[in-house]
């Protein structure tokens, strides 16, 4: 989809993600984070803008199917879910992905396991509204 094609909703969905994902990086990253990983939305490439209203979707008809159900997962298990519903993401946009872009679970840095969990928290509160 084509930025001029994002509807509300996938604005406001890619909105959520992005800002908890760099909400996520400065509470958890070591250091400086890379410029990008705390662009603004503004300043998202439109595919990354696409990737993030996706999984913020995932996420939250994942929410709503579950009943309330998904406060009973562990941080670990939230995060997992958005990581793998990246990686899909990542696999749509790219022909080829870097491997460090599709990288399982246990290869991610710590860092972004937790900023992945508190992605999927956010979404989680945003969906309860």
């Amino acid at each position: 989809m084509r930025s001029e094609k994002r509807t509300e909703k996938q604005t406001e969905n890619g909105r959520i993600f992005r800002e908890a994902w760099i909400a996520g990086v400065h509470r958890h990253y070591p250091g400086e984070p890379k410029p990008g990983y705390v662009a603004p939305w503004e300043e998202t490439p439109d595919w990354e803008r696409d990737a993030a209203a996706a999984v913020c979707a995932q996420v939250e008809n994942f929410v709503r199917v579950g009943g309330g159900s998904t406060a009973k997962l562990s941080r670990e298990q939230k995060g997992r879910f958005v990581a793998l519903c990246w990686i899909v993401q990542i696999h749509k946009h790219f022909e080829d992905p870097k491997p460090s872009y599709v990288a399982d679970w246990a290869d991610l840095p710590a860092w972004q396991q937790l900023t992945d969990a508190d992605i999927f928290e956010a979404i989680e509160r945003a969906a309860a509204r």
